[in-house]
């Protein structure tokens, strides 16, 4: 799981700091003044917007996998390590440590998934076509939602990795366990 994580971890933030950079240079090469009703019939700014708002939503909906299928592995690797050591009348210590680590990385995971939301709803506002409006600063608001969900993601998926890493260790010594008994009582390991 290390390395499967890791690298849709990476994917992850390429995609949100992907969407903030395009978001950043919607309005590169647009000569009309936001102020000239024109400009937002301008062919290249809408492009741009729906480049950012496609790229934006697959990076939204990813990040939200890439938590999603961690909290799913550590879900599975829990009631495994339940299972076995009911089956081999192991110590209850291995659970409550996979539980602890568990429930550590809950909290950012529904930070990031919070400011996910946040950010994809900023954005909404801060489109130009949306009747919506905060006021002048909706995109100054969008952005800095948007890097600061990027910073967060960034730092809860390497909280996640270091869980995944502890994760790993307390299976490694489950299976020792479970090795060291099947061959004690003459059963096969492997």
């Amino acid at each position: 799981m290390k390395r499967i994580f890791l690298t849709l971890a990476i994917l992850g933030n390429i995609c949100l700091w992907t969407a903030v950079l395009f978001g950043l240079s919607i309005r590169a090469g647009i000569t009309l003044p936001a102020t000239d009703p024109q400009f937002q019939l301008d062919p290249a700014y809408n492009a741009r917007i729906s480049t950012h708002m496609l790229i934006g939503l697959g990076a939204l909906t990813f990040a939200t996998l890439v938590h999603a299928i961690l909290f799913t592995y550590f879900m599975g690797t829990g009631r495994w390590i339940e299972e076995t050591s009911n089956a081999y009348g192991l110590d209850a210590a291995w659970y409550n440590s996979n539980q602890k680590v568990k429930y550590g990385v809950l909290p950012g995971i529904v930070v990031v998934l919070l400011l996910l939301i946040a950010t994809g709803a900023f954005g909404a506002v801060a489109d130009p076509a949306t009747p919506v409006s905060l006021g002048k600063s909706d995109a100054a608001i969008h952005f800095f939602v948007a890097v600061s969900t990027a910073l967060a993601n960034l730092l809860v998926n390497g909280l996640e990795f270091i869980a995944v890493l502890k994760n790993a260790s307390i299976i490694e010594d489950v299976l020792r366990q479970v090795r060291r008994i099947r061959d004690e009582r003459g059963l096969p390991v492997e």
